[in-house]
């Protein structure tokens, strides 16, 4: 801190370029909508699991393959949403990049994703590994049950 006034000094590691203070406060905006959709993601996440054991159980308990065929319509449903989720936080990262780099021509304060849509396509996000894998196996269990009850 200087004595006349409240800024902290410059300290930048040798070869690492200068951000100004808007540039920090752009990218903690950007941070905070990456967190929101991380938490978004979690939460669908977490519905899903309770809803898809529900139907499970339920379609177990009754022996019924319709209880279990409508268990596969919120859990597509939550699939697209969180890949919507993954895909909106990949296009935000994006921003973060290109507003970290020195010489950024992003403008200040801009939240616009556009320039990034076709590089982040929505099929990338909502075939991803660890979606396929987690709503992959939830629906391989509903799939058996119908296929059990059927």
């Amino acid at each position: 801190m200087t004595a006349l006034n409240d800024e902290p000094e410059a300290s930048a590691a040798p070869g690492v370029p200068h951000m100004d203070a808007g540039q920090i406060k752009h990218l903690e905006f950007i941070q905070a909508v990456i967190t929101r959709f991380g938490t978004n993601s979690f939460l669908i996440k977490g519905w899903t699991l309770t809803l898809a054991a529900g139907f499970l159980a339920l379609s177990a308990n009754q022996k019924s393959g319709q209880v279990a065929g409508a268990g596969i319509v919120p859990l597509i449903g939550f699939w697209f949403l969180d890949g919507y989720f993954l895909r909106q936080e990949r296009l935000f990262r994006r921003l973060y990049d290109a507003v970290r780099r020195p010489g950024s021509t992003v403008e200040a304060m801009s939240m616009n994703v556009g320039p990034y849509l076709a590089e982040t396509p929505m099929r990338a996000a909502v075939l991803s590994q660890t979606l396929i894998f987690f709503y992959g196996a939830l629906g391989a269990a509903d799939l058996m049950l119908l296929a059990l009850w059927l």
